[in-house]
């Protein structure tokens, strides 16, 4: 039992990492490291499962969709472009598999349908702006 809590905590480090990675840079994406991350936390350790939600990381990508709210354009935009840029590059490799091209091509209108209607549009949070007079 010891060893399946070890392994879901290095699991969850390693998606925190890779979500962070992908947090800023333009071409990893953080959503799944950190859906990841949450899983494993959630499995492993209660502590480190409060301290991740409670994480800028945490709630500036995965908290809206976590609660069921839904996601920003944005975001929404963001993970869109990441996968569409990936998928391009796969597409772009299978000039002699015809079948593999068209397999890739649905499974990204799916993807681009489903984001767009499929997971609820939310507005972007405001912050607080102070009063001018």
């Amino acid at each position: 039992m010891k060893l399946k809590k070890v392994i879901y905590i290095t699991l969850g480090c390693i998606g925190v990492g890779l979500g962070a990675l992908g947090a800023a840079l333009p071409l990893l994406p953080a959503f799944p490291f950190l859906m990841l991350a949450a899983c494993c936390f959630g499995k492993s350790s209660e502590r480190l499962h409060h301290w991740f939600v409670a994480t800028k990381l945490y709630k500036n990508n995965l908290e809206s969709f976590v609660k069921g709210e839904g996601m920003t354009w944005k975001t929404k935009l963001r993970i869109m472009l990441l996968v569409t840029v990936t998928m391009a590059f796969g597409f772009l490799m299978m000039g002699r598999v015809p079948i593999g091209r068209m397999i890739l091509a649905a499974v990204w209108v799916f993807h681009i349908v489903y984001f767009v209607f499929g997971i609820k549009t939310i507005p972007p949070t405001v912050t607080a702006q102070p009063k001018t007079e």
